[in-house]
This record gives structure tokens, sequence and C-alpha cells, in this order.
């Protein structure tokens, strides 16, 4: 089947804690799922909750091809301990021509690694929940999600010198170098911010910015 723009068809190769939770969401997505693994219990699984799933090695072009893998858009390579295993497979992936590849690296050096094999994106998932569960265990920050380029959005609490003014008054943008997107009162949903929004004790604000200027922001809560 060739590929066109609109193709909902992805492969998962590694279908262990990351690979198959990715799975399972993009099935609940609406996407049609080929799971695949060189092991059978990891595959056994899967096979009631994904569109498709294969006992098969990652490495093996011809095993692959034949499971339709070289015509798909979007492949995620969820090999991760197996770091021989990861590279040839995201290496073959490429040599296919897939448009999109996802791969999982356990480290910066496999991630770069990935990236120069052919992966268009690499993330660290450990890492990257270790750096967000840190902080989140501060208290200041409730939520936390950094993007490439030192850039981040973070969920806090208002500080004191927002409240009972209106954004424009307290000048946070000025005086933090961060800007405020939103903001939530107890009981009501989130609201977009405007320079005439009245901050309140008790409301939660969603602000973006460089990354030390965001931590510093909600230190002041």
């Amino acid at each position: 089947m060739a590929r066109t723009s609109t193709d909902r068809r992805i492969a998962v190769l590694g279908l262990g804690r990351f690979g198959g939770s990715l799975a399972v969401e993009m099935v609940r997505r609406g996407w049609e799922v080929t799971g695949i693994d060189a092991g059978a219990q990891a595959v056994q699984a899967y096979a009631d909750r994904l569109s498709h799933t294969a006992v098969a090695d990652t490495t093996d072009e011809e095993a692959l091809r034949q499971l339709g893998v070289a015509e798909m858009t979007h492949a995620v390579v969820g090999v991760g301990t197996f770091l021989e295993v990861s590279i040839l497979t995201t290496s073959l992936l490429a040599d296919f021509g897939i448009p999109t590849i996802w791969a999982k690296a356990v480290s910066r050096q496999h991630a770069r690694i990935l990236e120069r094999v052919g992966a268009h994106h690499v993330v660290l998932p450990e890492h990257e929940m270790g750096e967000r569960v840190a902080h989140l265990v501060t208290g200041h920050i409730l939520n936390f999600i950094e993007f490439e380029d030192d850039y981040a959005i973070v969920k806090t609490r208002a500080p004191q010198e927002a409240i009972n003014r209106t954004l424009a008054a307290s000048g946070l943008r000025s005086k933090y170098g961060v800007t405020v997107v939103s903001v939530k009162r107890p009981g009501e949903p989130f609201t977009y911010a405007t320079a005439d929004t009245l901050v309140y004790a008790g409301d939660i604000l969603i602000i973006a910015g460089r990354t030390q200027q965001v931590e510093a922001f909600a230190d002041l809560a």
C-alpha cells in the first residue's frame, strides 16, 4: 500500500513498557498499529489490543518488508536496552525511507547515535521523567514541560504580588521575563489570560518562557 499524507498506520518495534504503552495509546487514538517484538511473550501480551502483532527480529530487513513496515509513514523504535538492536533497527527504517521515525534512547550518547543513523525524533523517557519529577517534588511547580532551545511551560500557583491585580498592573512579564498564558480559578476551567485578567488568591497560572526564568517565577509561590 502506497504512503499517503493521511496515512494512519504505524509500526512499533519493541513492545516493552515504553513501546507497548505507546502502541495501545495510538490504537485508542484511531491508528492502525503493527506491534513487533522478538519475544513471543511480549507480543502475546498485546495481541488483543493492537491491530496487528508479530514475532520478528526487528533487524531483519526481509521480515519487516513482509510485515509492511517499509511502506509506512510512521515508525517507533521502542527497543532501548539492547543498543545494537536499537541502532540497527533505526538504521533499517531510515533505509526504507520512512518519513517519521521516533526512537527511544537510554543515554544522550545513544540518542546522538540514533539521530546520526536516521531517527527524526529521539526521546529519553527515564531522563525526561526524572527532570520533570524533580521540578514537581519542590511543590512550587504543579506541572512542567520543557521544549528544545531552553523553553518551558509551567503550571504553578499565583504569587502573592500578583493577587488582586491585573496582569498589566503586576508587570510579571517585564519583571520576570515570563508570559502568563492562562489562568484557572478554583472550580472553574482555564481561561486565556489578557492584560486585563485579574488574579485572585488560589488561582493557578500557566506560564511560558526560558526554563530558568519560569523556574525562578514558580519559586515565588
